[in-house]
Order: structure tokens, then sequence, then C-alpha cells
């Protein structure tokens, strides 16, 4: 099974005990795990290759000095 694919058939409504289960799996995981976890999610969403080191785009930023 290709995993870079979102499988839409595994969401469905949960009941409150099963989203405290879902909860109770993450904290169990360590935080650099849920970071890993994050990371793929955003990459998912924005159609980023996350194995690549992304930088930031200076051009849209601007550094003024305030007054």
């Amino acid at each position: 099974m290709n995993t870079d694919r979102l499988d839409r058939t595994a969401f469905r409504i949960a009941t409150f005990e099963e989203a405290s289960n879902t909860r109770a799996y993450w904290l169990s995981k360590t935080p650099a795990e849920r970071l890993a976890a994050a990371w793929q999610l955003t990459c998912r969403a924005y159609g980023l290759d996350p194995n690549v080191q992304h930088r930031l785009d200076r051009t849209v930023f601007s550094m003024r000095k305030r007054d």
C-alpha cells in the first residue's frame, strides 16, 4: 500500500471516548515523534516533499527600521 496517498475511507465521526483514546495515543508518543507526524501532515497538505529542507522565501518579507 502506498503510504503517500490519503485513505479517505479511514475517517469517520468519532465519539468522545474514541477521541479521548486518540489523545492518549498521541500523548504516549515522544515530542519528536509528534513533531515528525505533524511535519508529514503539513507536507501532505501543502504538497511539499518531506525529505527536502524547505527555506523561507525572504522576498515576501521585508525588514524595516521602526521609528
